[in-house]
């Protein structure tokens, strides 16, 4: 964590959100707006925002992209808070995740800082920009957090490095969820690795934990699910299991499997035009034995504290009814 000059932040004002149609920025979308908070979304096309947000009529909207100037000024004037939720997370190439996880963050910490008012800017981030060896996704997200320091000057600004996070409307993980439903837990990986997990709406209460707080320093924070030092699989298997009183069958998918259809998803990508998310950089995120995050700092500092753990979360995003005892 780095730390630099405070400067105080307006409560209960005008914000402004990029990434409000995905799962991530919808939640915390309407978290803000419960908190009372105006919020305005960055959306590429409005009628597509109005079929994916069911608070839209809450929001006030402006079409746009991370690459068109003239959006992003209309996105943050007036507003003193900036809450950068968009980011990529397919591609086959540095190029498909630098032109939204860099230069976007660039061009909108660059404009945040010549139109807003006394701006604060919050970044959401990954847990991967902690290890950006490993692909071009975590290079990119490293470099985001950079640009945002490099450029921010004295503009108080926080990063958030979530791990793997999950809910009702993810489509990364509730796929896998989904099959385990059905009593077939794929173990992908080391057995070995562990990883931190996090559910979404403790995802959101954390950024509005930060936006109670008088002052932010310059920070980059990571948070989990109170779960400390991670789980593996197997555990979260467990659990799963036992929510659902069957056992699951097992099946190690291999790596060297995953690691042909990786280099096979690279090579078609210029011909299909698709960016795909298992690429060779993924496979050596999901060789990496420590995924594991620390609470400790975001919450001395700012009181905030998971209130949704793995089992409650598991019901939430499957729609299970919790067991009557």
């Amino acid at each position: 964590m780095t730390a630099s000059n405070s400067v105080s932040t307006d409560k209960k004002g005008a914000i402004a959100i990029t990434g409000a149609t995905g799962f991530i920025g919808s939640t915390i979308a309407r978290h803000l707006i419960a908190a009372g908070w105006r919020v305005r979304c960055l959306v590429r096309s409005l009628p597509r925002a109005r079929l994916k947000l069911s608070c839209f009529d809450q929001l006030d909207m402006v079409e746009g992209s991370l690459e068109d100037s003239s959006s992003l000024r209309k996105l943050v004037e007036g507003c003193k808070i900036v809450v950068h939720c968009a980011g990529t997370v397919r591609g086959a190439h540095v190029h498909h995740f630098n032109r939204v996880n860099v230069e976007g963050v660039a061009s909108l910490v660059r404009i945040t800082r010549e139109v807003a008012d006394s701006p604060s800017f919050f970044l959401l981030s990954s847990l991967a920009a902690r290890e950006p060896h490993l692909s071009a996704y975590a290079a990119s997200k490293k470099k985001g957090e950079q640009q945002l320091a490099f450029l921010a000057g004295d503009m108080p600004w926080v990063v958030l490095r979530p791990p793997a996070v999950y809910g009702p409307g993810d489509r990364e993980i509730l796929p896998l969820f989904r099959l385990m439903e059905k009593g077939v837990a794929p173990l992908v990986g080391d057995r070995r690795s562990r990883f931190s997990l996090l559910y979404v709406d403790d995802l959101s209460a954390a950024v509005c934990s930060f936006l109670k707080q008088p002052a932010w320093s310059q920070s980059i924070y990571e948070l989990h699910d109170g779960h400390g030092g991670g789980y593996s699989w197997d555990e979260v298997i467990a659990v799963f299991s036992r929510l659902r009183a069957k056992k699951l069958l097992k099946v190690q998918v291999p790596l060297s499997l995953l690691s042909v259809s990786a280099q096979v998803n690279q090579m078609l990508s210029p011909l299909l035009g698709k960016h795909p998310m298992l690429t060779p950089g993924k496979i050596r995120e999901l060789k990496h034995l420590d995924w594991v995050c620390d609470n400790q700092v975001i919450t001395e500092q700012t009181g905030w504290q998971p209130r949704v753990d793995l089992a409650e979360g598991l019901r939430r995003t499957m729609g299970w009814q919790a067991v009557k005892r």
